[in-house]
C-alpha cells in the first residue's frame, strides 16, 4: 500500500468555503476509482485547532501503484494542478494499517484527521522503528471514536508519518489536526490490516 498526500497552502485571507464547495461538487468523482483504498478530503483553517495556515491537504491510501499512477497522470490531478499549481506529492510505503471493527459500515463518518510527520534518526534501527509504528497504529485504533490508523515511512527522506481518522476531535497530542470534508473509499474493505512486512 502507498500513502500519499499533498499540501496546498492558501493565503491567510483565503475564503475556505471555496474549498468546501469544491469538495462538495467534485469529491464524489473518486468514489469508485480503481486501486484507491480511501481518499480523505482534508482542510485546516488558520487559527482553528492550532493551525498556522489555511490548507487543503487530501490524504490517500492506495491499494495499488497502478491506481496511484492513474490518478497522478489523469484529468483529476491535472485539474487540481491547473487551479492551484502542481503540488509536491509526498508518498510513503505503508508499514501498518488498522481499522476499528465497524469502520466500513459504521454509522458515524470521520470528522477529523490527525497527521504526525517526523524524521527518523539515522541511529534508529529500522526493525525497531517498524515494530513501534505498527504497535502505535494498533493502540490508536482502540481509542473511542477512532476509525482507522496507519503508519508509513519514506525511505528516501527517512520520514515517518502517523495518520488517523476520527469520528470526533482526535486525542490531544502532537500533530496537525484536519477537518474531514468527504471520504472516497472504493476499495477500503480490501485494505490489508496489520503490519505490512
Amino acid at each position: 500500500m502507498h500513502a500519499m498526500q499533498y499540501d496546498i497552502t492558501l493565503p491567510a485571507d483565503y475564503d475556505m468555503d471555496v474549498i468546501r464547495r469544491r469538495v462538495a461538487t467534485k469529491g464524489h468523482l473518486l468514489d469508485a476509482f480503481p486501486g484507491l483504498g480511501f481518499k480523505a478530503y482534508l482542510m485546516r483553517e488558520r487559527g482553528r485547532d492550532g493551525s498556522p495556515v489555511n490548507q487543503y491537504a487530501p490524504f490517500y491510501l492506495w491499494n495499488t501503484a497502478h491506481g496511484m499512477n492513474s490518478f497522478l497522470c489523469g484529468p483529476g490531478f491535472q485539474g487540481l494542478a491547473d487551479d492551484f499549481g502542481r503540488p509536491v506529492v509526498r508518498h510513503w510505503t505503508t508499514l501498518a494499517y488498522e481499522e476499528s471493527p465497524g469502520a466500513v459500515t459504521g454509522a458515524a463518518p470521520p470528522r477529523a484527521a490527525l497527521r504526525r510527520r517526523e524524521p527518523v534518526p539515522a541511529e534508529t534501527p529500522l526493525p525497531v522503528l517498524a515494530e513501534e509504528l505498527a504497535r502505535e497504529a494498533a493502540r490508536s485504533i482502540r481509542e473511542e471514536g477512532a476509525v482507522c490508523a496507519l503508519a508509513a515511512v519514506d525511505p528516501r527522506t527517512w520520514e515517518a508519518v502517523r495518520f488517523s481518522l476520527w469520528e470526533h476531535e482526535p486525542p490531544e497530542g502532537p500533530g496537525d489536526v484536519f477537518e474531514v470534508l468527504h471520504v472516497s473509499a472504493p476499495e477500503r474493505e480490501g485494505l490489508p490490516r496489520g503490519r505490512q512486512w
